[in-house]
């Protein structure tokens, strides 16, 4: 078994790694203090767009995409250790490289099931960075960890369409509907939703009533109502988590992604690659976590000794270390995976790295912050920021008790 990287990761690494070092952790300081200046907290700090310029200077820009055309044309396995990276800062990094969520899973389901005309419109300018998107989902009034549960209507005003090929021929749709925890809503940048709900909610296949179609932000009767917050944090850095409110919303039906029913299968298809770039990031987050409490445990000395010498501080160090080295080889293992027999063939391992990596590194943080004491808690560190961010991702793409639900099913199977 080789654990090498190939050439060209080892090169993107080494630039990437610079690109972190002289770029990305001295704006995190800058980009708090400027946005404490702006008018509205959901402008974007100036030196965010500087980050952007000079990462797309430097080629580091669209990693995420496999398609050479559109994006780097990385696998899986060459993705992983990038975005790794990037999860060291997680609120400015993966928006620097134009590979942030939930923008790097939108431009993904326009890449795979959008029409040229929809591509054009939408895909080309998030590519370029120019504008902003969210996903629209997950509802507050039903369990939206069973998708099948989405009440929000999309219903079809005159025209009609092709069920096999999703071929328009003219008239609207008129979405109606509450979400919340509609991520990248609040960024004024913003410009379009994709929206999923049902086009047949008495169809016989309960996968088969959902679609997904492309809203405009400023399209009439498109209200965001507020901003959600995430254990008290604002997450300005990737345009808010908001509740979104669907009024008599009337688009084109040439807005339809793919065909009618279509939006179960797409919403599979987004959400895979979505829950092994988390498990990426969050393993940069833990070792992050893991630089902070080696280099607070050298610093500090408590009751006549450094805290480096404190058998429990040694202890929460060297576990997270091993921690991180399983995690990671799974995340590897679940991406080559992903790029030798796709994702359906790795279904198991993707369910796997989204049920253990978000908890570990809950723990990995939660020691850190320990460490920390008051400071831990604080925003002097970034600690309890990576905290609630991690802590939210083992809700987001499915809960834990989702994902342990199938894959337990998948294992029995085997015995039945």
């Amino acid at each position: 078994m080789d654990f090498a990287f190939d050439a060209r990761t080892e090169e993107l690494r080494s630039r990437l790694l610079a690109f972190m070092d002289e770029h990305v952790y001295p704006a995190e300081q800058v980009a708090e203090e400027q946005r404490a200046r702006l008018a509205s907290p959901w402008d974007t700090p100036a030196v965010v767009g500087e980050l952007k310029a000079e990462a797309r200077r430097q080629g580091l820009w669209n990693l995420f995409l496999p398609d050479a055309e559109y994006g780097a044309g990385l696998t899986n396995l060459q993705y992983a250790p990038l975005a790794e990276i990037t999860g060291r800062s997680p609120h400015l990094a993966p928006t620097a490289t134009n590979c942030a969520a939930p923008d790097t899973g939108n431009m993904e389901v326009l890449f795979q099931f959008a029409t040229e005309a929809q591509k054009k419109q939408w895909l080309e300018p998030l590519l370029a960075g120019e504008i902003r998107s969210a996903f629209a989902m997950t509802e507050p009034d039903v369990a939206s960890s069973d998708a099948t549960n989405i009440e929000t209507r999309i219903a079809r005003d005159g025209g009609g369409t092709s069920r096999s090929s999703g071929a328009e021929s003219g008239g609207d749709y008129v979405i109606n509907g509450r979400k919340w925890y509609i991520s990248g809503a609040m960024n004024p940048d913003c410009a379009v939703f994709i929206v999923m709900g049902k086009t047949d909610p008495d169809g016989e296949d309960i996968r088969r009533q959902q679609s997904m179609i492309l809203v405009p932000r400023d399209t009439p009767g498109v209200e965001v109502r507020r901003a959600m917050q995430v254990y008290g944090y604002e997450d300005h850095s990737h345009g808010g988590h908001a509740e979104v409110v669907f009024h008599d919303v009337r688009v084109p039906a040439s807005n339809l992604i793919g065909e009618e029913g279509g939006g179960f299968a797409i919403a599979q298809a987004r959400l895979g690659p979505g829950r092994i770039h988390h498990c990426m990031r969050l393993i940069g987050m833990a070792e992050r976590a893991i630089e902070l409490m080696c280099r607070r445990a050298v610093a500090r000395t408590a009751f006549g000794k450094p805290l480096a010498a404190q058998g429990v501080v040694q202890n929460w160090i060297a576990d997270a270390r091993v921690t991180v080295e399983q995690l990671r080889l799974l995340v590897l293992k679940t991406a080559w995976l992903m790029d030798t027999v796709g994702n359906k063939g790795a279904h198991t391992e993707i369910q796997a790295i989204k049920i253990a990596t978000p908890r570990a590194v809950v723990d990995i943080l939660d020691s850190a912050v320990q460490l920390y004491g008051a400071g831990g808690v604080s925003q002097d560190f970034p600690l309890a920021e990576l905290w609630a961010s991690a802590r939210t991702l083992r809700l987001a793409d499915g809960p834990d008790e989702v994902h342990q639900r199938s894959l337990a099913r998948r294992e029995i199977k085997r015995y039945v």
